[in-house]
């Protein structure tokens, strides 16, 4: 049998700064998802550094978060 999955705040305390995660979390008007590299965690908030900026996530609202692949290479554009 297996194990439970941890809940998501526990996942990102667990997971090594560097992964790449995807975070969903609470807005005033609902939800909203993070998707980048994990720059760090601690007890009250973690930061996930995306394409556009660095946000800094209150763990009390973190609904969801999952470890995802790189992401895939940017394809050449045709000259």
């Amino acid at each position: 049998m297996s194990q439970p999955a941890p809940s998501p705040a526990r996942f990102l305390l667990a997971a090594g700064a560097g992964t790449r995660v995807v975070v969903r979390y609470r807005i005033p008007d609902g939800f909203t998802d993070a998707l980048g590299h994990l720059v760090s965690c601690d007890a009250g908030a973690c930061t996930i550094r995306t394409r556009q900026a660095d946000v800094v996530i209150r763990l009390a609202d973190v609904v969801a978060a999952k470890a995802v692949p790189p992401a895939p290479e940017r394809r050449r554009t045709r000259a």
